[in-house]
């Protein structure tokens, strides 16, 4: 069974067909900049032109930067407030004629890991964090998922912990990985105290580079880089998808 899966961030948005099956992308992936401002009209093009890409016709999974419920808007907190209340699984079907399945986007790459990648087999808390433009969150108990989790809003130092701990901060301050490691360990032993996981699994960009940083961190739960990388949320929204389709 094949989905089209899409990604959305705070910088790109991604899309890719899946084999729900495997786990895996059949073909290439896109990758479209998230546009400035990111409001409704501007990301729906966008959406938009991606399904006609592929053109897709049937359901679509789509990750989305913040609390999704029943499909609207909650919370948008590294794109245009215009977001808020917004029914986003409804304004892109309603551009697409396809039925799309809207979720948190660190939910979905979650379900991606635990299903196919890190996680995959492992009881217990589970924690992933996406690390990018924010700081993304997916909680699972023996493999169930608690969605929603904003965990990258919680206080540290001060502040939000992603305008401490992200890897837009790191960026932005010209943070080497050493120094911006032991902020990220920071926030994983803030972590530790709210919800003692078992296993912490990092994911989003910074997976890509975490022998940068892997050495700073000191906590208490195994911590592993995802496996799926920039490819979980696009994998998970999909399966999110065809689960959703099989009811």
């Amino acid at each position: 069974m094949h989905i089209l899966g899409i990604d959305i961030g705070g910088s790109g948005i991604k899309a890719g067909v899946v084999d729900v099956e495997q786990g895996c992308l059949i073909g290439e992936r896109r990758r479209i900049p998230t546009p400035e401002p990111a409001t409704p009209r501007a990301m729906q093009e966008v959406v938009a032109s991606l399904v006609r890409e592929f053109s897709w016709t049937g359901a679509v999974g789509c990750g989305f930067p913040g609390v999704i419920r029943d499909g609207r808007a909650m919370t948008a907190a590294n794109i245009d407030r215009a977001w808020l209340g917004t029914d986003v699984a409804g304004l892109f079907a309603g551009a697409t004629d396809c039925p799309f399945l809207v979720l948190n986007d660190a939910d979905a790459a979650g379900i991606a890991e635990m299903r196919f990648g890190a996680g995959r087999g492992r009881p217990g808390v589970v924690l992933l964090i996406t690390v990018g433009t924010g700081l993304g969150s997916a909680l699972f108990s023996d493999g169930a998922l608690v969605p929603n989790t904003e965990f990258g809003h919680i206080l540290l130092r001060g502040k939000e912990a992603e305008r401490y701990a992200s890897d837009a901060v790191r960026e932005r301050k010209h943070l080497s990985w050493s120094r911006w490691g032991k902020r990220f360990n920071r926030y994983l032993r803030r972590m530790e105290e709210l919800v003692w996981p078992d296993l912490f699994i990092i994911g989003g960009g910074a997976s890509k580079k975490h022998e940068r940083f892997f050495s700073q961190l000191d906590v208490r739960a195994e911590v592993v880089p995802a496996q799926l990388r920039n490819e979980a949320g696009i994998i998970g929204a999909a399966l999110a998808a065809a689960r959703a389709a099989a009811r």
